[in-house]
């Protein structure tokens, strides 16, 4: 696969570095290139899958293993997710959120105990959302949620999500100077929607810390050590 393009962006250099990647060690590049965009979720699947998409329809490799690679790449990366949840756990989750400006100890609560009541959904259907579908891997190893559980509803859910914008890159083919006309856009929108998100969550906490100051009320450090939140089987 020879394409690249000509985006001197830092998502045009990323694209750039996927396709040095496939073109060194084939669709394991693209597994590997997708788990990172699981721990780095501002790294956005939506340009890397459909170039592995375009070396398949190349001849590079198959499509099988273009979806075959890409989905254990998403596997592997939440798996790494849920590890630091379960290492990390709810009690020292909730010492580290004391100790956080704009963080609460009960928004950790809250949570977790969403998480519970609407894990199994959170879970498969946050494949689907940018951002959401690697940081929901974190409160699904808070919760304890069973492994071969978790393992399922992520592959099933990236599984869906990788074949379909890798067939996009398919179906384009030696089209993909329509895609380079886009890159721009793309990185664009990924730094919005991450300011934009930051921006509103430190919003939504400061005007929370001024309420409970007007009124008096002061967090309870104590929660930190006492505070639990019922268990149950995430789903």
């Amino acid at each position: 696969m020879t394409t690249s393009t000509t985006d001197t962006s830092w998502l045009g250099s990323l694209i750039d570095a996927v396709i040095s990647l496939m073109d060194t060690i084939g669709p394991i590049g693209a597994g590997i290139a997708i788990a990172l965009e699981n721990l780095f979720p501002p790294l956005p699947s939506e340009a890397i899958l459909p170039m592995a998409g375009i070396a398949a329809h190349d001849g590079s490799f198959g499509l099988w293993e273009a979806v075959a690679w890409t989905t254990v790449g998403s596997l592997v990366g939440a798996l790494a997710l849920y590890g630091l949840g379960a290492w990390l756990g709810l009690d020292r989750l909730r010492r580290v959120a004391h100790r956080l400006p704009l963080i609460d100890v009960s928004d950790v609560d809250r949570t977790v105990a969403w998480f519970h009541r609407h894990g199994g959904k959170a879970v498969f259907f946050g494949r689907f959302v940018p951002i959401f579908r690697s940081l929901i891997s974190i409160p699904a190893g808070v919760a304890r949620m069973p492994l071969w559980r978790f393992g399922a509803l992520t592959t099933a859910g990236s599984l869906i999500w990788n074949t379909a914008f890798i067939l996009c890159g398919w179906f384009l083919g030696s089209g993909w100077h329509i895609v380079e006309q886009y890159v721009d856009v793309v990185q664009n929108v990924v730094i919005i929607v991450v300011a934009v998100t930051l921006v509103v969550l430190a919003g939504m906490r400061i005007r929370s810390i001024r309420a409970k100051r007007r009124t008096g009320a002061t967090p309870e450090a104590s929660d930190v050590h006492t505070g639990e939140v019922p268990v149950s089987s995430g789903r």
